[in-house]
């Protein structure tokens, strides 16, 4: 069995490409269903498969008997439309020990924009769990998965590297406290209700703003998240025409076009005499359309414009890096080892159907002959020298085969298989 990965993430592909390859948690069983049948018919159910699309990374992972990165790497284009060319010039490629290292270096928050954050093992768990509800996730890519799990806990358990890190939501606080002299007098905007928005404003509602409002597709949600900061709810529709009421703006939905245009922002500031705004597109694809970032008294940041922010005091965290790669690397040698065994299990089951036959062979021939009177013992002899015959019989017809060379190579490994000595 052999597992491959694909993928691009943020520091290999710019925003506007990385949304071309985003999928929605909602999205991921069709997708898996359209990955796994474009293999050559009848050997799709044979191929695992699981999707993990974060706002910094999407990335495919596979295990079947042989690996298909080719076929899966145009996929994946044709899925973005995008030439290959250009995917293959911003994306990576992996397999069996590479693909296993960089999954567990993810969930252990290694790879992420910002080092050792948490919140990219909770998506993957979403990932893993997708995959297993649309059927996709075999023994292998669940063995993967759940070490990765694993070794993830014991790096946060075993070594700082969660310390001090600053999170995108963490970040987009402190760049707006540099436009604004007091949050406290500023009012924010949420565009959305999941788990980003969650975050963000949680960390908003700390410097206790002047009001609070999160606008979302499905009103339920939305209130339901506003009422635990105290703030309103409105409909994605009203967006537009209440614009200009907010200082700070905080946009991540899983929308495949931008929700916040050019006009509607422009129309906004003129509202506002041109009073400063703080906006930050969290998503990806991107809610926000990007010539926004070039008006006068727009302060627009998007995930990559954070990056710097984010990894203020990654010094601080480099020594639990070390530490952390020595459990990542024990735990890659553990899962090969496993993968390793997996290759022998065929031969397992064929070794265990031929004694089981030979089993029932003698046991009918004993039957029978104890019906006929036969004495109790030496049917029991009988069966017992049957039994030990059928084995014996390919080991010793091998050793009177082939030419000198190869009858001294089967004889050591006849020697090693059946004439162990008990310890």
């Amino acid at each position: 069995m052999s597992v491959w990965a694909l993928g691009l993430n943020h520091t290999t592909a710019p925003l506007d490409l990385r949304g071309r390859f985003a999928f929605a948690l909602d999205q991921i069983a069709p997708t898996l269903q359209s990955l796994r049948s474009s293999f050559a018919p009848g050997h799709h159910p044979q191929v695992e498969a699981a999707i993990i699309s974060t706002c910094n990374r999407t990335e495919i992972y596979c295990a079947s008997e042989h690996i298909a990165l080719d076929h899966t790497f145009g996929w994946l284009a044709q899925s973005g439309g995008v030439a290959p060319a250009l995917l293959r010039s911003h994306a990576y490629t992996l397999h069996n020990d590479e693909a296993a290292r960089h999954a567990f270096r993810v969930a252990s928050g290694l790879d992420s924009m910002v080092l050792g954050e948490a919140q990219i093992l909770g998506q993957m768990k979403d990932a893993v769990r997708a995959a297993e509800t649309a059927g996709a996730l075999g023994s292998t890519l669940n063995q993967l998965f759940q070490r990765s799990f694993a070794v993830a806990k014991e790096v946060r358990t075993a070594t700082e590297i969660g310390a001090h890190s600053i999170s995108m939501a963490a970040a987009a606080v402190r760049l707006a406290g540099q436009l604004f002299e007091d949050l406290r007098s500023t009012r924010v905007l949420f565009v959305g209700a999941g788990e980003m928005i969650d975050l963000a404003a949680t960390h908003f509602a700390a410097k206790e703003p002047k009001s609070i409002a999160i606008a979302n597709r499905t009103l339920e949600r939305g209130e339901k998240l506003a009422s635990r900061f105290g703030g309103e709810a409105m409909r994605l529709a009203d967006l537009p025409s209440r614009l200009a009421e907010f200082d700070i703006i905080v946009s991540c939905t899983a929308s495949t076009l931008p929700i916040i245009g050019l006009g509607a922002v422009e129309r906004a500031l003129k509202a506002r005499k041109h009073r400063p705004m703080f906006m930050v597109d969290l998503a990806v694809p991107r809610d926000i359309e990007p010539e926004v970032k070039a008006l006068e008294d727009i302060y627009l940041y998007t995930v990559d414009d954070l990056a710097q922010v984010v990894q203020q005091g990654q010094a601080n965290r480099q020594a639990a890096v070390a530490q952390a790669e020595v459990i990542i690397d024990a735990g890659v040698q553990s899962f090969m080892h496993w993968l390793g065994q997996r290759g022998t299990v065929p031969l397992i089951q064929q070794l265990n159907a031929q004694a089981d036959e030979w089993r029932a062979a003698e046991m009918t021939r004993a039957r029978k002959l104890l019906a006929k009177g036969e004495p109790v013992e030496a049917v029991l002899e009988a069966m017992s020298r049957g039994l030990t015959q059928k084995m014996m019989h390919g080991a010793m017809a091998e050793l009177h085969a082939g030419d000198a060379a190869s009858r001294e190579q089967t004889a050591q490994t006849i020697s090693r298989l059946f004439l162990r000595k008990e310890r």
